[in-house]
């Protein structure tokens, strides 16, 4: 087998969740993943494929995933039998807080002599703290850290030079701590490489499917993505990911582009192995509609087969969906609104009309989209209960008005389990009508121990308490249901799981409350052990997609006309 230099490690957000009985509740519910955020970042792909490129083998490991699928997995063994030059981890989401540096801590007793990198937005923002940790030898910040990781490798050969590695926070053998400049924030992102039959390689370089599946569900719903940029032109008042945290946390003064001709290739290049949906990150708009006009054009002539799921950050009329619509075939569209109620979502950063998006709704549908999901969140600024639930008959509206044909998708849910650091309300919580429970990496380390959900969150509003969010995602889980059930968009039985689940849920977490109040132990333990996670089906997130095992024949060709 192989060897790689570097070994990209992701973590399950909860290291010992096989181990741990732990009601998820809604945590998870409207992305690919399970509640363990088996998910790797996009960022572990353009690393390994920059690294590979310039000589470095590397590997992708998703620790979380052979552990969620492969119940006997032994972590320990298999890092063990390891040997690479240097262990990167991620901690990029923050629910990953207690996941990633347990398994750096057993990565370190295993391989004394390794070094252990972390890297993402999590890390960027916590990085003095991070860097204490015993388990942590280097600390990558930023945004984009491909160049910088490739002269952290060349330091880590010679044994020297870690002074001159831009973005680094690294320690001497004495243990001694130094932080470099946060000084490689490149304008534009055309020098990255973005191979996209990595995985294929990778599976036949180590011989291990499992370890670099993205996520536990992917062979079955092969979901794929690009990005069109890093930073973002808007200011979502929780997001980590929002204009202020790229500015505040990674220096980023201007978005950073991939250009036109790049996007469209990476497309083509991941249609050239797989049938399923690929995602755009990021609105195609946002560097103006030049941008847009000249990827749609290319596609257009690329012919797109599979679907494409874009983006959008704001209304867009139909001009903008007759094109889209001529460029690629079968097409869909996600939308975050947040709210129903425009103070709202003005309050959170995003100043829309309720006209404006019921227009961008009628436009996408006549415009031939197959699909069209819109999102909305609870633990909102001046967003009470009553409200949430206004926020679930306006969405039962929308598809009274344009929810012919179950093309149109709405979904809620909390932001749970933790406002984003580097976000303008984790920064400035007071403001913006929250308090926060923790500030500290160990905090949220710590609080990813509890054994409930609403017990993990980390803020709390004027308008809600920590009940009151969670009894509020729950009844808006049952009504949205419902609503969804009366009009089509899922099967009865299904409908009945789910409120089955959510009300078994709801009874767990009200009784965990009440021992946690009382200073009781954990007597309902042997029902939490049989709680299954969700407020809603997976199933209800998913666009058209052939299995990977459907996709092998042309996976195969593939690779034999690339030699």
């Amino acid at each position: 087998m192989s060897k790689a230099e570097l070994v990209l490690l992701h973590a399950p957000s909860n290291y010992d969740f096989r181990r741990r009985a732990v009601i998820y509740g809604p945590i998870s519910d409207v992305i690919p993943s399970s509640p363990i955020f088996e998910m790797y970042p996009i960022g572990f792909m353009s690393i390994a494929g920059y690294l590979e490129k310039n000589k470095v083998s590397t590997r992708i490991v998703n620790i979380a995933n052979r552990m969620l699928s492969e119940p006997d997995f032994d972590v320990e063994s298999f890092i063990s039998k390891l040997r690479p030059a240097a262990f990167g981890i991620d901690l990029h989401w923050l629910p990953h807080a207690q996941g990633s540096l347990e398994l750096a801590r057993v990565v370190k007793s295993l391989h004394p002599d390794i070094p252990v990198i972390f890297g993402g937005l999590s890390s960027t923002y916590f990085y003095e703290e991070l860097i204490t940790y015993p388990q942590v030898d280097y600390v990558m910040r930023g945004d984009s850290t491909e160049e910088p990781m490739l002269r952290l490798m060349k330091a880590i050969r010679a044994g020297g030079g870690f002074e001159s590695v831009p973005n680094l926070s690294w320690k001497t053998a004495g243990g001694s701590i130094n932080h470099n400049a946060l000084s490689w924030i490149p304008d534009q992102l055309d020098d990255i490489p973005l191979d996209y039959g990595y995985p294929i390689k990778s599976v036949i370089k180590y011989r291990s499917l499992s370890g670099v599946v993205p996520f536990n569900n992917w062979l079955e719903y092969p979901i794929t993505a690009v990005f069109t940029c890093r930073g973002c032109s808007l200011n979502c008042r929780s997001c980590g990911g929002s204009k202020f945290a790229y500015k505040e946390m990674c220096g980023r003064e201007r978005i950073a582009y991939r250009s036109p001709a790049l996007l469209a290739n990476d497309i083509h290049s991941i249609q050239r192995f797989l049938n399923g949906p690929v995602f755009i990150i990021g609105d195609i708009r946002q560097a103006g509609d030049g941008y847009a006009h000249e990827l749609l054009s290319i596609l257009k002539q690329k012919k797109p087969k599979g679907p494409i799921v874009i983006e959008l950050f704001g209304p867009a009329g139909e001009d903008f969906f007759g094109e889209v619509s001529e460029a690629i075939p079968r097409y869909n569209v996600q939308l975050s609104t947040e709210s129903h109620s425009e103070e709202i979502r003005k309050a959170f950063g995003k100043g829309w009309k309720n006209g404006e998006i019921e227009s961008t709704v009628k436009a996408a549908l006549k415009h031939n989209c197959e699909r069209f999901d819109l999102f909305y969140m609870i633990g909102l600024p001046k967003q009470d209960y009553e409200s949430v639930m206004q926020t679930v008959e306006y969405a039962g509206s929308l598809l009274g008005d344009y929810g012919s044909k179950a093309r149109l998708h709405p979904h809620i849910s909390p932001l749970a389990p933790f406002i984003d650091p580097g976000s303008h309300v984790f920064a400035q919580p007071e403001e913006y009508g929250y308090r926060l429970r923790f500030r500290s990496l160990e905090e949220h380390r710590q609080a990813l121990l509890a054994p409930a959900w609403n017990q993990m969150l980390n803020y709390e509003t004027q308008w809600m308490d920590r009940s009151e969010i969670a009894d509020a995602s729950y009844e808006a889980a049952v009504r949205l249901n419902r609503i969804k059930a009366d009009f089509g968009l899922i099967e009865e039985e299904a409908a009945r799981q789910v409120e089955t689940r959510i009300s078994r849920d709801r009874g767990l977490v009200a009784a965990l409350d009440r021992e946690a109040l009382q200073g009781k132990s954990l007597s309902v333990q042997r029902e939490m052990e049989l709680c299954a996670a969700a407020t809603m089906s997976k199933k209800e997130l998913e666009w058209p997609a052939r299995s990977f095992i459907r996709n092998m024949p042309k996976i195969i060709w593939n690779l034999c006309q690339a030699g």
